[in-house]
């Protein structure tokens, strides 16, 4: 395929007026397209079929959603019926936090302020706010990553780039910005079974822009970590809990005990919505379990007999003592610090 019908700058989530347009993620590399989404149950399938997919983007998507549920709200009583698309919503995608505290932001502004303009509003600053995290986070990021060697390079797990997000990235983010910097030499590109959302659309994404990239069998991680070929790994996160545990793409606890064993710094870009408070540890993160079929086959061609059982969560949580910062929009934070830092951006 070519780049000459995607945008310069990726947005894969973006609102017309009175429709969601999605870059459709099901189907890069090989076929760029977006879809219009005008109902809220569309907006559902959506996010859980995957076409959008990343917390912050997921977080985005559904406040367009309850934008669409309120064009479609009877008018005697439109926040009974915004309360049905708000539970069909969160019931997606249980483990992308954001999605849940984008529904309770628009759901919060529908009470106050009930009309379609004001909820239009929240969206987009929702969206607009998310493009400005991201590029904070690159540049936290780019100033936690080691001074040696000038040129690094970089490992990331799944996608936490640009597709993943309103736009620019939080993991990918990290990287955008060393590499404007000059700091960058290549990025290693997990690939992420079983979706292969490395290999799919990380790749994709730096293909895009000429950031050099080498995408890796997930087996090989050890191996090119081991060898010294890697100086620092950066990947997002889906939720991450008061004391730093945290649940992203499964696989990644597997590279962040890899990094550890090899005293190689392992940072999570995320941004603060992906902090969850509420949850003490890890161990209270709801982990999703997706249908056996991802694994059973690729494009319809079977990769094990037809009767063998699966087992397929689609993340898996890191410790904190494993991860050397949490990079959010207001800085780098050691995960024992994430709490109190937590409280004070509550606080301002």
């Amino acid at each position: 395929m070519t780049f000459s019908a995607v945008q310069s700058e990726i947005r894969p989530v973006q609102w017309n007026g009175h429709a969601c347009v999605l870059i459709d993620q099901t189907v890069l590399p090989g076929i760029y397209r977006t879809i219009e989404i005008r109902t809220s149950d569309q907006m559902a399938t959506a996010i859980r079929t995957m076409i959008v997919r990343g917390a912050p983007a997921i977080g985005v998507a559904a406040a367009f959603g309850m934008v669409l549920g309120w064009q479609e709200a009877p008018q005697d009583d439109p926040i009974t019926h915004l309360e049905r698309v708000a539970a069909t919503l969160r019931a997606t995608r249980p483990t992308a936090v954001n999605l849940f505290w984008a529904i309770d932001r628009m759901l919060t502004v529908a009470r106050r302020e009930p009309s379609f303009a004001r909820l239009e509003r929240e969206a987009t600053a929702i969206l607009e706010g998310d493009i400005a995290t991201c590029r904070a986070i690159g540049e936290h990021g780019l100033l936690a990553l080691p001074a040696a060697p000038e040129r690094l390079r970089l490992l990331t797990h799944c996608n936490a780039g640009a597709l993943a997000t309103a736009g620019y990235g939080t993991a990918l983010g990290v990287v955008r910005s060393a590499h404007r910097e000059g700091r960058l030499e290549r990025v290693y590109a997990d690939e992420t079974r079983p979706r292969l959302q490395g290999a799919r659309l990380t790749a994709w994404e730096l293909v895009h822009e000429r950031i050099p990239v080498t995408v890796l069998a997930d087996t090989m991680a050890a191996h090119v970590i081991g060898r010294g070929l890697v100086d620092a790994v950066v990947v997002g996160a889906d939720r991450i809990a008061a004391n730093g545990d945290t649940a992203n793409k499964i696989g990644t606890c597997g590279v962040a005990i890899i990094a550890k064993h090899y005293g190689v710094p392992f940072f999570v870009a995320a941004p603060w919505s992906t902090v969850d408070g509420n949850l003490p540890s890890g161990d209270q993160i709801p982990i999703e379990q997706r249908d056996s079929e991802e694994m059973r086959a690729i494009e319809g061609v079977a990769l094990c007999p037809q009767d063998v059982e699966f087992y397929n969560p689609a993340f898996d949580v890191t410790p904190a003592p494993l991860i050397t910062g949490i990079i959010v929009e207001s800085g780098v934070y050691a995960p024992g610090e994430l709490a109190a830092a937590g409280q004070a951006q509550l606080g301002r």
